[in-house]
């Protein structure tokens, strides 16, 4: 058995699994500021769409600017479409991201104890 071997422990991969886990909670709050953008934002851009649409000034612009017009209302309908698959992907990545974070405290919680029985059963200092 080299060095290398010999230096890597169980201490190691206790560490690279908390690192490990410590990037996907960043990963995790990026994730949450895109699923909160989604539910301010989504809704902004489709209630905007949707004061166009009933606006009566825009059923004169349609009028005046057929192929404008036309492609005017193709656009606003993929917006509001686009908007409500971002609200509904935005609610439930929010939803996957907060039930990952109380598995999380559990994980932490039940990590903490073992550590702490297995320091009191072989008389060891905690760090």
């Amino acid at each position: 058995m080299d060095d290398k071997e010999h230096n890597f422990s169980r201490t190691d991969v206790l560490d690279l699994m908390d690192n490990f886990i410590e990037r996907m909670l960043e990963i995790r709050r990026i994730l949450l500021s895109v699923s909160v953008s989604a539910l301010i934002l989504a809704p902004f851009a489709t209630g905007l769409s949707i004061f166009l649409l009933t606006h009566p000034r825009f059923y004169a612009v349609l009028e005046r600017e057929h192929e404008f017009g036309t492609i005017l209302c193709v656009l606003l309908g993929v917006i509001i479409s686009v908007s409500i698959v971002w609200i509904v992907t935005g609610v439930r990545q929010y939803l996957t991201l907060k039930s990952w974070d109380q598995r999380y405290k559990e994980y932490l919680k039940q990590k903490d104890e073992i550590d702490k029985r297995i320091a009191s059963d072989y008389g060891l200092e905690q760090d």
